[in-house]
């Protein structure tokens, strides 16, 4: 994970418009074992991805089945990744509610929006951010290395 710069109440967007759902179709790592597989049917399949916003301070990480589709707004492209079944339910090790069993308990329907980006080397990237808006916290997911 790393930090960007803006929190994201004023976020305005990364203003990629150009990649493709080949480019998007495929497999998306992050850290402690996340994993995304973005299928070209508009199916999806997850492990260990940690809740947006607020919710990443409950520690709950979710794997399951979902479905999965691009937008491309003023500001540029989202995918709208949204559970359909969980399969599987993990906490973060030290996350800040550890014993809250109410703060712990994830919701029953779950949704993100991922933003898609590009690095340095103009490669895709999808993020959503994660924490209290003003600290513009970003969950990034990129392509396993070889």
């Amino acid at each position: 994970m790393t930090s960007g710069c803006t929190p994201y109440g004023l976020y305005s967007g990364t203003g990629v418009h150009d990649a493709t759902v080949a480019q998007i179709t495929g497999t998306w790592q992050c850290v402690e074992g996340t994993r995304v597989t973005l299928r070209r049917d508009g199916t999806a399949v997850f492990a260990k991805l940690d809740g947006a916003g607020f919710d990443f301070m409950d520690g709950w990480r979710l794997s399951g089945t979902g479905t999965w589709r691009v937008t491309d707004t003023d500001d540029g492209q989202e995918i709208d990744l949204a559970r359909t079944l969980r399969t599987g339910l993990d906490y973060r090790a030290h996350h800040e509610h550890e014993g809250d069993e109410l703060a712990q308990t994830p919701p029953t329907i779950y949704a993100w929006d991922l933003y898609v980006d590009r690095d340095d080397d103009k490669d895709l990237r999808l993020f959503f951010f994660y924490g209290d808006p003003d600290g513009g916290n970003r969950y990034v997911l990129s392509r396993p290395q070889p």
